[in-house]
């Protein structure tokens, strides 16, 4: 079985472990220990959460601070943070810890996960992922334990604090407040809204660009490209998804960014989202749909995607070479930005086909920002999540895995090719 895993493709690999972990997962929220006296929690809510975590979505078909005990609590809570990080990332960590040397195979699926060209220092950027992590996520904890004391008991107040924290960093909307309220009764904590927008936004621009800015010392100019592209992409989208929820809304200026940050990828809301408008539901799909940028804890087509896209509009609307920040685009960039949309797209529509054929009486609106939201791994829904039948939830937990890992590696796990033998003279086609 293990030789056989072993001459798998990397993405084969990658793919089975976050399977085999939402399985296990499942199964660890099934115990009896896991589920509070008096819950009768279902096999298919407790594949849903493990799913959701894994996938770090937040989309919920049980209120976690309801349903699971401390214990189950603790489980959700190991899961987001497998699930953020890779599940190949802390099995190195774990490698790590115990003085072991990595493969050559163990090498290769590092980049995969990490979305990284590079093969040199992988072992060094684990080590400092892990720095990274552990760093922001006691940090948050800390400065969110502030906030939580003032209404909770000391333990419980510890146990939210950290719980949260892995969360935002994360960028999973998971919550253990109760009541499927998130973080609603904090929508006028700047404190707290800050604490969760600076977590979100340092997990969503991917470790890379951390890394990078820590190389530099924060220098922009010093910056590579891709750390450029992430860092300005990422802001002009909170600033402006801000303003235009702001325009669609009636809601404070702090509830439109944080939900403008939140809406990239972590999910969590201090408005009821079932609330808004269509116009703000679009904002939001939008954003969702574009998610956070690679090598990050989000999901998403991603923002270097995104951007790649427009700087190929502009060039066929300007006849220019593609260009931004004084560096050429990659040529290949665009072909791989096209296909990973077009995949994207197609799931989103082919997923909200047939869910809207399990609940035909879910309007079209909320059945699409679901899917939307499974997809870029977000968390943020209308409020039907609960009320999905069995079929709908075990597409919304394909469609979670599929933005999890990629629109473009579920499509190249069934690719057993090695070549082209034959070659062809080119053809015509008319586009456009």
């Amino acid at each position: 079985m293990i030789n056989l895993i072993k001459k798998q493709s990397p993405a084969r690999i990658i793919s089975l472990g976050f399977a085999s972990l939402i399985l296990i997962g499942s199964i660890l929220l099934s115990l009896p220990c896991s589920i509070k006296d008096g819950v009768n929690l279902k096999y298919i809510d407790a594949l849903y959460t493990s799913a959701s975590a894994v996938c770090v979505t937040g989309l919920i078909s049980v209120d976690v601070g309801d349903t699971f005990t401390t214990l189950g609590q603790f489980f959700v809570a190991m899961l987001i943070q497998f699930g953020g990080l890779g599940v190949t990332t802390m099995g190195v960590g774990i490698i790590l810890v115990f003085g072991k040397k990595v493969s050559i195979k163990g090498r290769t699926l590092i980049r995969e996960t990490l979305n990284t060209d590079s093969g040199s220092g992988l072992i060094k950027l684990i080590r400092r992922i892990f720095i990274v992590t552990i760093f922001f996520e006691v940090l948050g904890a800390i400065l969110s334990f502030l906030v939580f004391l003032k209404d909770y008991p000391v333990s419980d107040a510890l146990k939210i604090s950290i719980f949260h924290s892995i969360a935002a960093f994360n960028n999973s909307g998971f919550d253990i407040l109760g009541n499927y309220q998130s973080l609603i009764p904090y929508q006028n904590n700047y404190f707290l809204n800050a604490v969760t927008c600076i977590l979100i936004f340092f997990g969503g621009i991917g470790f890379l660009v951390m890394y990078d800015m820590w190389k530099t010392r924060f220098c922009l100019k010093k910056l590579s490209m891709h750390s450029k592209v992430v860092l300005s992409v990422s802001i002009v989208l909170i600033l402006l998804g801000a303003l235009l929820i702001k325009f669609t809304e009636n809601i404070s200026w702090l509830g439109s960014f944080f939900t403008s940050v939140s809406a990239r990828t972590a999910g969590f809301a201090t408005y009821p989202i079932g609330k808004f408008t269509r116009p703000g539901l679009l904002v939001l799909s939008v954003l969702m749909f574009i998610g956070a940028s690679p090598g990050s804890t989000g999901g998403g087509i991603k923002t270097s995607t995104f951007f790649v896209l427009l700087c190929a509009i502009k060039s066929a609307a300007t006849n220019e070479t593609e260009k931004a920040f004084r560096y050429s685009v990659p040529k290949d960039a665009f072909r791989k930005a096209a296909v990973i949309t077009l995949l994207a797209i197609g799931v989103i529509i082919l997923g909200a086909y047939i869910m809207m054929i399990f609940e035909p009486n879910i309007a079209f609106d909320d059945v699409l920002f679901e899917v939307t939201s499974a997809f870029g791994t977000v968390g943020l829904s209308t409020g039907i999540t609960p009320t999905l039948c069995v079929g709908s939830k075990l597409l919304s937990i394909f469609i979670m895995y599929i933005g999890r890992i990629g629109p473009l590696t579920v499509a190249t796990l069934w690719h057993f090719s090695r070549g082209d033998r034959v070659s062809f003279p080119d053809g015509n086609i008319s586009v456009g």
